[in-house]
């Protein structure tokens, strides 16, 4: 398996669960978000973009870092086209760091809604910021390694149906969910006596596991 982390503009933390998750990656930046290989101790074998977000005062490893540079007037972002340059590159699992939050929304729904699209493809792909996972939720059965009390929540990229969801405070046994429905947010890993998992199985349609693994900030 070749894995190659997308280190995109949104939202991003470090913590030991991240670093475990990248280690050992090959790291594509798109744009701004070769901020965060300085944060997370990375060097990217390439930089995608049109660089009107280039942070200041990178370090000399990182601005000596190989671009590819595109027009700003184009038809794909800056994080699709470096996604594109890891598939040409032959990655079989895609980690697309900084995918949630930043200061547009927008790029944060097409990295959802990409994400579930290269799922569809074939492409093994996780979606992070650190404190928030995300993981495509295609028709079968998918196993979580969440600790008990995570948080977490089933949002639906259309209607679902055959949704039964154990491992849970709140199981579903086949349940049919419309789209935009609240059902699926907000539940919690709950193992009970006897141990076990967070198991998903979805018989049709197309969702994202969004997932906390760490406590949510007191607000």
């Amino acid at each position: 398996m070749s894995t190659f982390t997308i280190l995109l503009g949104g939202d991003l933390i470090r913590t030991p669960r991240l670093d475990r998750q990248v280690e050992g990656s090959r790291v594509i930046a798109a744009d701004a978000g070769i901020g965060h290989a300085q944060m997370l101790g990375l060097v990217p074998e390439l930089w995608v973009g049109d660089f009107d977000s280039v942070p200041a005062d990178l370090p000399a490893d990182l601005a000596a870092v190989p671009r590819q540079t595109f027009p700003a007037e184009k038809d794909k972002t800056d994080g699709e086209l470096a996604i594109a340059a890891a598939l040409e590159r032959g990655a079989t699992r895609l980690v697309l760091a900084g995918a949630f939050g930043g200061k547009r929304a927008d790029h944060a729904f097409l990295h959802l809604a990409l994400g579930l699209r290269l799922a569809e493809a074939g492409m093994d792909v996780f979606l992070t910021s650190g404190a928030q996972e995300g993981v495509p939720l295609l028709p079968g059965r998918a196993g979580f390694d969440y600790a008990d009390g995570t948080l977490f929540s089933i949002l639906g990229f259309s209607e679902l149906s055959g949704l039964t969801v154990t491992g849970a405070k709140w199981p579903l046994d086949k349940v049919e969910v419309a789209f935009g429905s609240s059902l699926t947010i907000s539940n919690e890993v709950k193992f009970g006596k006897t141990g076990g998992r967070l198991d998903i199985a979805l018989g049709h349609g197309r969702a994202l596991l969004l997932a906390h693994p760490y406590p949510l900030p007191e607000s």
